[in-house]
């Protein structure tokens, strides 16, 4: 049956994607991409609404057809002009030109985050995951010194890059 609905489908986290989006973010981190980030260096997981909901960010799930998660993406506030991009994961099957998935999480985010005022998103990722520092980079991401980041904030460094994007400096999107 075909509704009209294009897949997959962005909607705002809810309490009953948990089990999925947890199990997607962790099968990438530590099955694909062997980085060894276990559930309890990532506590945020064990409470999405509250660490990246309850104070004006946000959290968005993929889901397919058959609404199961296929990605996930989250926008952490730091300050009222910064914030952090973080969980920005695509199961396999959908990422790539043409899938739509990771772009239109990335829509989402953003649009979220100029609604909310924000200017400069940073994100933490692993130096083994160069397939999404290609993704940032086409969207106008930077990379940064640690000395560089304008705020402070906790990551699991696991050898990791950082980057930073100005929305309002005329960088893409």
């Amino acid at each position: 049956m075909n509704t009209g609905t294009t897949f997959p489908r962005i909607t705002l986290f809810q309490n009953s994607h948990t089990d999925e989006a947890v199990g997607l973010i962790l099968h990438i981190q530590n099955v694909e991409s062997q980085v060894g980030i276990s559930i309890e260096d990532q506590p945020e997981l064990l409470d999405i609404h509250g660490k990246f909901i309850a104070n004006g960010g946000g959290f968005w799930v993929a889901l397919d057809s058959d609404e199961h998660v296929v990605g996930t993406i989250a926008l952490q506030i730091v300050t009222a002009k910064v914030a952090v991009l973080k969980k920005f994961f695509v199961s396999a099957a959908w990422r790539g030109a043409g899938k739509g998935c990771a772009s239109r999480l990335y829509d989402a985010l953003i649009a979220h985050a100029r609604l909310k005022g924000i200017e400069t998103i940073l994100l933490d990722t692993p130096s083994v995951s160069t397939r999404s520092h290609e993704f940032y980079r086409r969207q106008g991401f930077r990379q940064i010194a640690a000395s560089e980041l304008p705020v402070t904030y906790a990551y699991p460094d696991r050898d990791s890059l950082l980057f930073r994007f100005d929305i309002g400096s005329g960088q893409k999107r």
